[in-house]
C-alpha cells in the first residue's frame, strides 16, 4: 500500500480558516482605495444578497471604483430606489444594485439621508440613473446633487407632495380626473 503524503502548511492553513465571504474582495478595495466609506455591511449569502452601507459623501467615489476595477467590473446599474423610515432620524435610505455581468455577481450599495438632504447624482457613472433619480425624487422627494434635470417623471407639473412617503395622505389632496379618450383634454 503506498503511503499517504502529509498535508504541507498551506494545506493545513487553508483547511483550517473560516469560510471566505463572497463580499470580500469588494470590501478591501472598497477600504484600500475610498477610506473611511463603509459604515456598514449586510449580508445574506444564501440569497446571494450583500449590502454596503456609504457614507453620502464617498458615494460616487465608490461607485466608481466598483464599476472601473478590472477585477470587481460592476458594469451594470440594475436598479436604483428609495425607502421611506419617518421613524428615523435619517429618513430616506437610497438602494443602489450594481451588477457585474462578466461576474455574475450583484451588490448593493445604500446611502442613508435625512429630510432635507441630497445625495450626489451618480449620472456620470451610470448614465441609466438618470431617470431612476427623477423617479426617487419625484416620489419620496429626495434630491440628487448635480443632477441636470431635476423635475417630476410621474406626477404632474402642478403635483403637491410625494406620494411614496409614509406621513403622504391617502385622501382629500386633490380629485383625480381620469380620462377615457384623448379628446377630452384637447
Amino acid at each position: 500500500m503506498p503511503e499517504a503524503e502529509e498535508p504541507t502548511e498551506e494545506q493545513t492553513a487553508a483547511a483550517e480558516a473560516p469560510p471566505r465571504s463572497e463580499i470580500e474582495d469588494e470590501l478591501r478595495a472598497i477600504r484600500r482605495s475610498v477610506a473611511d466609506a463603509i459604515v456598514a455591511v449586510e449580508e445574506r449569502p444564501e440569497r446571494g444578497m450583500h449590502w454596503v452601507d456609504v457614507r453620502v459623501s464617498r458615494l460616487v467615489s465608490v461607485a466608481r471604483l466598483l464599476r472601473d476595477e478590472a477585477t470587481l467590473n460592476y458594469n451594470v446599474l440594475m436598479d436604483l430606489f428609495g425607502v421611506d423610515f419617518p421613524e428615523r432620524e435619517d429618513r430616506f435610505t437610497i438602494v443602489y444594485q450594481l451588477y457585474s455581468m462578466p461576474r455574475n455577481r450583484r451588490i448593493f450599495l445604500r446611502v442613508r439621508v435625512a429630510e432635507g438632504e441630497s445625495v450626489p447624482t451618480l449620472r456620470d457613472v451610470y448614465p441609466n440613473a438618470d431617470w431612476a433619480e427623477r423617479e426617487v425624487w419625484d416620489l419620496l422627494g429626495v434630491a440628487f446633487e448635480g443632477h441636470p434635470d431635476m423635475r417630476r417623471l410621474l406626477m404632474p407639473d402642478d403635483w403637491e407632495g410625494h406620494p411614496l412617503r409614509k406621513d403622504y395622505p391617502l385622501v382629500g389632496r386633490r380629485p383625480l380626473i381620469l380620462l377615457d379618450d384623448v379628446r377630452d383634454i384637447l
